[in-house]
């Protein structure tokens, strides 16, 4: 510092601005423009931008996860044969849920609804299956996005109506399942039990065995309207009329 005048001192100077490396600063700019590019796009286009951009994938259906093999030594291999006779419940790792299309801002994008909470058990007789019951906890089910699935929960009314269920009404072949080296296809039909509606319907199978039972994977087509659900349409988003459940359950003694 300085003296003034009359023998007094200024104030000192302000220190320079840090600088930041040239490294930095281009990661910043780049930062800030994806930032600006991103808020631009979704004030212009909005949903269009979302269902082009941002909105994730659909999640795959679901499918068998073990595929029959061959007799092996392996420890964790399918038995050569299995006895598929008697009492089987549905056990961890099942799964069940939803596939609906939405056509958000012209754009189609696939909505997929999934939980684990399933139960249900089924029986096997002489090679028939003659019974069997899956239950679903309609309210766990959840997709990407938090808004829909309160949507989804008011829609169907998921506190008088909590759970969907699937009842078979007709006996179904199985016996080649415990001797099959690959997945067996077979259609069974039922009755679907949601918002407290029943309808027949018919679900395709693809069952088989594997190192711990049966697994059973499949869809059941569906329409909104059967089910007194009216597909909404807010204007720019629209809910396809028909859809499909989709389920995958892991049988166990």
């Amino acid at each position: 510092m300085t003296a003034g005048p009359g023998g007094s001192r200024g104030a000192a100077a302000p220190p320079p601005a840090p600088q930041l490396p040239p490294e930095h600063r281009r990661r910043w700019l780049v930062t800030t423009l994806v930032a600006v590019v991103v808020a631009v796009g979704l004030i212009v286009g909005g949903p269009w931008f979302y269902a082009r951009v941002l909105a994730p994938d659909a999640r795959a259906p679901l499918t068998l996860t073990t595929p029959t093999a061959t007799p092996t030594a392996d420890a964790d291999a399918p038995p050569a044969t299995l006895d598929v006779e008697g009492a089987w419940q549905v056990g961890a790792g099942s799964a069940a849920g939803y596939r609906l299309g939405e056509v958000l801002s012209g754009e189609q994008v696939t909505v997929v609804g999934r939980t684990e909470e399933v139960t249900g058990s089924a029986t096997v007789a002489a090679g028939q299956l003659t019974e069997a019951t899956v239950v679903v906890d309609t309210a766990s089910i959840t997709t990407d996005e938090s808004a829909r699935d309160a949507f989804f929960r008011r829609a169907l009314d998921t506190t008088t109506f909590p759970e969907a269920t699937f009842v078979l009404s007709a006996p179904v072949d199985v016996s080649a399942v415990g001797t099959a080296v690959g997945p067996v296809a077979v259609a069974a039909t039922g009755t679907l039990t949601f918002h407290g509606v029943s309808q027949a319907v018919t679900a395709e199978l693809q069952i088989q065995r594997t190192a711990d039972g049966i697994e059973v994977a499949g869809q059941v087509p569906v329409t909104l309207e059967a089910f007194g659900l009216e597909a909404p349409d807010l204007g720019f988003v629209t809910v396809e009329p028909a859809g499909a459940v989709e389920l995958l359950l892991v049988l166990v003694r």
